[in-house]
């Protein structure tokens, strides 16, 4: 599969690194969710399905755009429609690979945690027919140093070739899977944010018939830029927000002066980090940014899985997708 326009390729030793992360991550998805996770047809989320099954009671927690009105008539009690999964899901992901994202402290980067979401969705999905396809957002600015000590942000021509966002085709095959996945991996992070709220809506252009969605991103971006996009996408689709975190975005360790540099706009500040006060109110304030943006995926209605960079994400990933099953047998999708 021949490399996306748009995707400007990473060094070389970049390039190697890239590919030996992606055949580890592979190595271990198809090792230990093939045993753990797989049935006759079971993937990251229920399909959403477009055969009619049977009808039963409707239980709190289901999808009211399943309810069946003619047996609720009858019946005088609300119930909801089963559907049987369709055999031809297409799925697609929007990736964000902004300078953020180039950040780790513990045993992962959380780019290397996105590929790791990126590989296992397309392990769970792409089989049977299945199609799946991304678009993939970093930033469009590079910095220099400027005379302050400070890093601008500048764009050119000859500095940012090619488009920030880009749109990979949805296709069907291991083989094409294989060839998305490793395009994403090559993808060369660059300075700035991508816009995550046009990255999401990109999943609603063109319109599709339903599927899934999946949204792989540290969310660092302000809720109300992206919030709305996701209503919009969980509209017609079955959303799956992934978020990537790293301890040190949660809580700073006391380390005495540290010399913090911001990777989307270069700004470097120097925080005291024996300040208990400070470390209390840094801990307060990512308590709630994390806390808005589990809201604002709940009342989108999307399913919420986290990857922390310091704990076992296949793990995680594992518990998610069995409490998936678990839903779906009790009826609910959430």
């Amino acid at each position: 599969m021949s490399q996306p326009v748009g995707i400007t390729p990473a060094p070389v030793e970049e390039a190697a690194r890239a590919e030996a992360v992606l055949a580890r991550l592979q190595l271990l998805v198809t090792r230990k969710l093939d045993g753990l996770l797989q049935g006759d047809y079971v993937g990251l989320l229920p399909g959403p399905g477009t055969e009619a099954g049977e009808s039963r009671e409707y239980r709190p927690g289901d999808d009211v755009r399943r309810m069946d009105w003619a047996v609720t008539a009858r019946t005088t009690r609300p119930h909801v429609r089963r559907t049987v999964a369709d055999r031809e899901l297409e799925t697609w992901m929007a990736v964000d690979l902004s300078a953020s994202l180039d950040f780790g402290t513990a045993k992962w980067l959380k780019k290397d945690l996105v590929i790791a979401a990126a590989t296992a969705v397309t392990h769970l999905t792409a089989r049977g027919g299945n199609r799946i396809g991304a678009v993939v957002g970093t930033g469009s600015a590079v910095r220099e140093k400027g005379s302050s000590g400070f890093f601008k942000k500048r764009t050119t021509p000859s500095d940012a070739p090619g488009p920030s966002t880009v749109r990979m085709p949805a296709r069907p095959g291991r083989k094409e899977a294989q060839g998305l996945l490793r395009a994403i991996a090559r993808t060369q992070i660059r300075p700035g944010r991508a816009d995550l709220g046009e990255l999401i809506d990109m999943l609603n252009r063109p319109p599709r018939r339903r599927g899934v969605a999946v949204v792989i991103s540290d969310f660092l971006a302000p809720v109300e830029s992206w919030s709305r996009p996701v209503r919009k996408l969980g509209v017609r689709h079955d959303v799956l927000a992934i978020e990537v975190v790293d301890p040190r975005e949660l809580e700073l360790p006391d380390v005495g002066v540290l010399t913090l540099s911001d990777p989307e706009s270069g700004d470097l500040h120097e925080v005291q980090t024996a300040d208990p006060a400070l470390r209390e109110r840094y801990a307060a304030a990512a308590g709630e940014q994390r806390a808005a943006i589990a809201r604002a995926l709940r009342a989108a209605g999307a399913s919420h899985l986290r990857l922390r960079t310091d704990t076992d994400w296949l793990l995680d990933m594992v518990r998610f997708v069995a409490a998936q099953r678990h839903a779906r047998t009790r009826g609910t999708t959430r």
